[in-house]
């Protein structure tokens, strides 16, 4: 692993104690009626979760900040998607790229992670952590608080990818002969970049693609001293990041349903933390005072969330098995997690392709009140019937549902006369103005179409599909930057074509 600028530092201008307090947001001031938890027992290390998605909510955040004892708070906020959207929004700024709210979240959370002794690590730099690190650097400079940055580089593995050229998981084709425009390839990287940045003195640790859970798993090995190699703690540690790292779903909010599995306070809903001792044991909770509940019902799902087989959950890290997991309550909101272990980390890491090709447009409208199926089915008729004949689309090209009536069961299932239905016309087009059609066709049915229909909306954007493929570790190149040596750095143009 390469580390660039070890150790070296800037001096920045510091604003006075009285002056860093200004502005300064508390978890009352947003109305939380959360209570300030128990510092954690001697040795062991407490770690929160920030956020499980970009579109998460901050005031859970600030309360952990503010109430919560922590030694680390992580921020997870990117998706398959989002960090080849910030890839695509980097091609037209090379100064943007990174989660647009992750400024705001550290405002609003690092002057209590200052005062508190608590370290922030978050994927927020999505396609640009470097931009994202001097943005970050900025905000703490704004606020006079000394936090140092360090951020980890290496996902992104464009270049390598058309070097290797290998195939995607979706279609077997060599990825450059994949349909559309190759504009980024991002790796999972794990822990090992995280880790570094901490042992090297970062408050803040600011990466890229991670893999979820490494996020966790960087703090914890860090704290704990483990071997990257050591399988059975790095996979206890899987366990409890892949359980941290959706935020309030491990807390009541995925899990509820007001009939089955009721959960109280969900507009408060309290975002979790762990209690992590030396040999891998935790104990998930939350702050009193917050909706939701930890139990192992929430546990149980959050688990085996998005996990295809629980004996074998890839990760850079390592191959966690979760079938020995325990989880046990051991007080109110409390439940402990033991039993996790894995195997040897893969020799490949996954790798998320982003292509830009043609345009997506849609077009909705509701018919509502008797024989409202019948009318939005009147309606498609007429939208497709025109698509095809005017503007040459095949109806092949076009997505026709009818929301309200078993849209989401694809057929399985219909609503045989339901009191109101929205009809969305979608597809695709090589040229904008083409594919604008679909949404010009839908919004004309006002007063072109059948009887009752209203609150039409249409949307056109460029087209970005996300493919995934494998590529050897060995290809890849970690660095770890501090933030205080990208102050003065010129801004590198990204050259890659538009």
């Amino acid at each position: 692993m390469a580390v660039a600028g070890q150790h070296r530092r800037h001096h920045r201008r510091h604003r006075t104690r009285s002056d860093s307090t200004v502005g300064i947001v508390k978890a009352q001031d947003l109305g939380s009626t959360a209570r300030e938890a128990d510092p954690p027992e001697p040795g062991m290390v407490r770690i929160g979760s920030g956020a499980g998605f970009a579109g998460d909510r901050l005031d859970p955040a600030l309360e952990l900040a503010q109430l919560g004892h922590l030694d680390f708070l992580v921020f997870e906020l990117l998706g398959e998607r989002t960090v080849a959207n910030a890839q695509k929004a980097r091609l037209n700024d090379p100064s943007v790229g990174f989660d647009p709210t992750l400024l705001e979240r550290i405002r609003l959370t690092a002057p209590h992670c200052a005062a508190n002794g608590t370290r922030i690590i978050t994927n927020g730099g999505a396609a640009n952590p470097i931009a994202a690190g001097r943005a970050v650097a900025g905000v703490l400079d704004d606020l006079g608080i000394d936090m140092p940055v360090g951020v980890v580089t290496g996902d992104d593995v464009l270049e390598q990818v058309h070097a290797t050229n290998p195939l995607t998981w979706e279609e077997s084709l060599p990825v450059d002969n994949a349909r559309g425009r190759l504009v980024s390839a991002n790796a999972y990287l794990g822990a090992t970049g995280i880790r570094r940045a901490l042992d090297e003195g970062a408050r803040i640790v600011i990466t890229g693609r991670v893999a979820d859970p490494s996020l966790y798993v960087g703090a914890l090995s860090h704290s704990f001293s483990w071997p990257d190699d050591d399988t059975e703690l790095i996979g206890q540690a899987t366990v409890i990041g892949h359980l941290l790292e959706c935020g309030g779903q491990v807390t009541g909010g995925y899990f509820a349903d007001p009939t089955t599995k009721p959960v109280a306070g969900l507009d408060r809903l309290g975002f979790p933390y762990a209690d992590v001792a030396g040999n891998g044991d935790a104990i998930i909770g939350k702050l009193s005072g917050t909706g939701g509940a930890v139990t192992v019902g929430t546990c149980t799902e959050q688990l085996l969330y998005e996990v295809a087989d629980p004996g074998a959950y890839i990760t850079p890290d390592v191959v966690a098995d979760f079938t020995g997991t325990v989880l046990r309550e051991v007080g109110t909101d409390r439940i402990a997690v033991s039993g996790g272990k894995g195997a040897v980390a893969p020799a490949d890491l996954k790798v998320t392709l982003g292509y830009l090709g043609g345009w997506e447009a849609e077009g909705q409208i509701t018919y509502a009140g008797p024989r409202a199926l019948g009318r939005a089915q009147l309606a498609a008729d007429i939208v497709v019937r025109r698509l095809e004949r005017i503007h040459g689309f095949r109806e092949s090209e076009l997505s026709v549902e009818f929301i309200g009536a078993g849209a989401s069961f694809r057929g399985l299932s219909d609503v045989a006369d339901p009191p109101e239905v929205r009809l969305r016309v979608a597809g695709g087009a090589q040229s904008r103005s083409r594919a604008s059609a679909i949404g010009t066709e839908v919004e004309a049915l006002y007063t072109n179409g059948p009887a009752g229909g209203g609150g039409a909306r249409t949307s056109v954007r460029e087209s970005l599909s996300i493919k995934s493929c494998s590529l050897p570790r060995t290809l890849t190149e970690v660095s770890v930057i501090h933030a205080d040596e990208l102050i003065d750095q010129e801004e590198v143009p990204d050259v890659r074509e538009v």
